[in-house]
């Protein structure tokens, strides 16, 4: 079961939400809040994979509480203003859906959710690598991960975002663990939230990594090793 939160201050749309993830069946809800300061205190508090985010929240928006949050959670974005659109794709959202969402429009970001781009896994769902590819287990099926694929991985809390060009593949699992699993010389860890692809790498300057689509920041305790790896100094995840 994916654990969310809503965070809605309309009543009727909170009520709308709540149907449709309990005909989906497939969500463990968390709790309803009307603000982000309420939002912000359940998140400090429980672990949550998703929240479904209202953009026009009193006292400060959608988008703004997004951007305070140093982990945020996956997001599915709620709003009534389709002009929120191009700004709401900067976080990486699941889906944006209009008000009122139907539930035909809701299952479609179900199926994005469970089968689509967003796999939802337990560690115990990872198998060991043969060759060049991991098998990761999203419900029923066994997903084939091949390691050329993944760009890079991020830690989020307790659990881990692996990014590959079309998929984003989520896990719990910490970053430890995953660097065990990793082929030496393939991956290079650049923070204490960040594994990097080493073929994926475009440019490194200052305390960035260029990733192609990414900019992702260099931590003090591994720019060592980072400047190693451009020296050509044996280095590794």
């Amino acid at each position: 079961m994916i654990k969310c939160i809503i965070v809605e201050d309309e009543r009727l749309a909170q009520d709308v939400i709540k149907n449709h993830l309990q005909r989906s069946g497939r969500f463990n809800l968390v709790g309803t809040y009307r603000n982000a300061p309420e939002a912000r205190e359940a998140l400090e508090k429980e672990e949550v994979d998703l929240i479904f985010l209202d953009i026009q929240l009193p006292g400060m928006t959608g988008l703004h509480f997004l951007r305070s949050l140093s982990n945020p959670p996956l997001v599915v974005f709620i709003t009534s203003y389709p002009e929120y659109a191009l700004e709401s794709y900067e976080f990486n959202v699941i889906d944006y859906l209009l008000k009122p969402v139907s539930y035909e429009r809701f299952s479609k970001t179900i199926d994005k959710i469970i089968d689509g781009k967003f796999f939802k896994t337990s560690a115990n769902d990872i198998k060991p690598f043969h060759h060049e590819h991991l098998f990761i287990r999203s419900n029923s099926k066994f997903f084939r991960i091949s390691f050329s694929d993944i760009i890079y991985i991020e830690g989020m809390k307790d659990y881990l975002k692996i990014h590959t060009a079309d998929h984003v593949i989520i896990t719990h699992q910490t970053m430890g663990e995953m660097e065990n699993i990793l082929p030496s010389g393939q991956f290079i860890r650049i923070h204490k939230s960040y594994i990097i692809a080493i073929a994926h790498i475009k440019a490194v300057f200052g305390n960035s990594v260029d990733m192609g689509k990414e900019l992702l920041p260099i931590g003090l305790f591994y720019k060592d090793r980072i400047m190693s790896f451009i020296a050509g100094k044996p280095s590794g995840i």
